[in-house]
């Protein structure tokens, strides 16, 4: 297996820098003793994409010893050593993010800050996520990482196949969604065709109802008819609106949420393996009972020094 580093291991990681899962894009804060945690207005400005660094969101990396997070003393008892604490990009905190924990794992590889850099535990919001290395079948890169997702749920009234009407622009009339937990939430929606993917409008927020209190992502789906040719692999294209965020080119936990609905759908034959095409890039879910997999490229894009102006307007923040 070909070893796909961007960077020195034998140098200390960056203070700040920059990575993507199939163009879901994050700025990493390197910060293993916890003493660089960022309010919401400063993760906000860094993330902006016009007067900041630009990122869909930020990964602070931690231990998990450090982090000052209520769910890290039970990674780390599960023997997880990185906390990945994510925020979206207006600053809000999310419970997990599946693109992130793939980027977060190469982060770990490139910098050789993992014990197995094979095997990764990744401490989230959502649990303890396992992150194993294997080779890319597209070869297209060098390595994939695959991410054991945890379990997942239908929350709501599923036997009718949505729980929410969901009216988004360009869409001609609202439609049902159907709501997946990841460990953090998704709302479906199928879409009949390419076309119509194609012409909702995402710069614009969806309007759920019953609208969740906390808010949703919604992923809109359409199902290809013959996938790859294997009847156990089924195929489908996704676009995505992220809570806190808008819409990004990819989204892990959407991927899983689509691909969940998409078989939920289908029924007990239809196929446990998907591969969802995103704007960003291609990933496959492989469902098993309650559990999920996701696996997909990561990579890291560049180191990051802020400029005098910026530092002050961050520190201007605290």
């Amino acid at each position: 297996m070909t070893d796909a580093r961007i960077a020195d291991p034998s140098a200390a990681p960056p203070a700040l820098s920059t990575g993507h899962g199939t163009a879901n894009d994050f700025v990493f804060l390197y910060d293993p003793a916890g003493e660089q945690d960022l309010n919401a207005e400063q993760v906000a400005l860094l993330c902006n994409r016009r007067t900041g660094i630009g990122a869909d969101g930020l990964i602070r990396v931690v231990r998990t010893t450090a982090a000052g997070v209520p769910e890290a003393a039970a990674a780390a008892e599960a023997g997880a050593e990185w906390f990945m604490d994510y925020r979206n990009a207006d600053g809000s905190i999310a419970e997990m993010c599946g693109n992130g924990v793939r980027a977060f794992a190469h982060y770990l590889r490139s910098y050789a800050l993992a014990a197995d850099p094979a095997h990764m535990p990744v401490g989230t919001r959502a649990g303890v996520k396992t992150v194993t290395v294997e080779p890319d079948p597209t070869g297209r890169s060098a390595l994939w990482y695959r991410v054991d997702m945890g379990q997942w749920t239908l929350p709501g009234n599923s036997a009718d196949g949505g729980d929410t009407l969901v009216l988004t622009r360009g869409v001609e009339v609202p439609r049902p969604g159907l709501d997946v937990d990841m460990g953090n939430p998704h709302t479906v929606v199928a879409l009949a065709s390419a076309q119509e993917l194609t012409a909702a409008e995402l710069t614009h927020a969806p309007q759920l109802n019953p609208n969740p209190p906390a808010g949703t992502n919604v992923e809109y789906i359409v199902i290809e008819p013959d996938g790859d040719g294997d009847p156990m692999t089924g195929s489908l294209r996704m676009r995505v609106f992220e809570r806190g965020v808008g819409e990004t080119q990819a989204c892990g936990t959407g991927a899983c949420a689509a691909a969940l609905a998409a078989h939920h759908w289908a029924g007990s034959q239809g196929p446990i393996s998907w591969l969802v095409e995103q704007p960003g890039g291609t990933v496959r879910v492989d469902i098993s009972g309650h559990e999920v997999s996701l696996a997909g490229p990561a990579e890291l894009t560049a180191v990051i020094e802020l400029s005098e102006e910026l530092k002050a307007r961050m520190r201007a923040l605290l």
